[in-house]
């Protein structure tokens, strides 16, 4: 049975500053796959991650990211297709311009999901909550549960100094 989302349909999360709008999750597709609408502000992304055991790709519906790794930088335009092997390779993507960007975000294996979900915040479609303060202790947690979805998080500056 075909499987419909409408415009505003799907679970909205709030992480980490962007909207994340689950359009397909993995226990939808038996763990095949999940799809995730990225909604990122201006000068907003995620810190630099890896993950070996999931492939991640990234369709740039409207906008620009700037999408950094570790074998260098590209700006991914309206259009644009970025997919992030499996193996653990470093990288992150930042909204670099004054627009709103949006991102079709599918992961195979599913499971990216569900750390958002851990993570995250329930919102209202359009509804955007401030990035919540990084102290020490709200970080290690963010690790932590990460890293229990095959992720590892690294400081914001790690591919600066390589």
């Amino acid at each position: 049975m075909p499987s419909i989302v409408d415009p505003v349909g799907g679970k909205i999360l709030a992480v980490i500053g962007g909207n994340y709008r689950v359009l397909v999750s993995g226990q939808q597709t038996g763990g095949a796959f999940s799809t995730i609408e990225m909604r990122v502000p201006p000068q907003n992304g995620p810190s630099p991650h890896s993950h070996a055991d999931f492939f991640e790709s990234f369709y740039v519906v409207d906008g620009e990211v700037e999408v950094h790794s570790e074998a260098g930088t590209y700006t991914a335009r309206k259009g644009a297709f970025v997919l992030i092997p499996k193996g653990g390779v470093v990288h992150y993507f930042k909204n670099i311009s004054d627009q709103m960007a949006q991102l079709l975000c599918t992961v195979a294996p599913a499971g990216l999901e569900d750390f958002f979900e851990e993570i995250g915040e329930p919102v209202a479609a359009g509804q955007f909550l401030p990035p919540p303060p990084m102290y020490a202790e709200s970080l290690k947690r963010i690790q932590n549960i990460a890293r229990s979805h095959g992720q590892v998080l690294y400081p914001a500056d790690f591919l600066d100094k390589r």
